[in-house]
């Protein structure tokens, strides 16, 4: 991939539009992005990386203010408060996220056990119908 890439290969790399990255960026989310001398943007690795973060945090819920709290942190750098904030804010997330997928998980178990009661019952029906 080249060095740095425009925002419409950027919104193409991370599925995002071009809108939405001009807001991230406004917004506080995506550092200000480097620019060509005519004003256009040029996303460079370290931008798409920071970006398939933040889409993968939204993936699994997190707000955009938890984000913004995160991006702010990461700004300050590594400082021990810093750091240290950040790991809290993703400890709580990542507990978060495993109490939902065991309640998924149970609810996929409630569901398979229907589909079964279901395929049973047809298969109870199909047979009645022969005698």
């Amino acid at each position: 991939m080249a060095t740095s890439i425009t925002i419409q290969q950027a919104a193409t790399a991370t599925g995002l539009s071009i809108h939405t990255l001009r807001y991230y960026e406004k917004i506080g989310l995506i550092d200000p992005v480097p620019r060509q001398s005519n004003q256009h943007r040029l996303y460079r690795q370290e931008d798409l990386r920071w970006i398939e973060f933040l889409l993968r945090l939204r993936a699994t819920g997190m707000s955009i203010q938890q984000m913004l709290r995160y991006a702010e942190l990461r700004r300050l750098g590594e400082q021990l408060g810093s750091v240290s904030e950040r790991k809290v804010l993703l400890e709580q997330h990542t507990e978060a996220l495993q109490a939902e997928l065991l309640e998924l998980q149970d609810t996929l178990e409630m569901l398979r056990g229907k589909v079964a009661f279901y395929a049973s019952l047809e298969q109870k029906l199909k047979v009645s119908d022969y005698t």
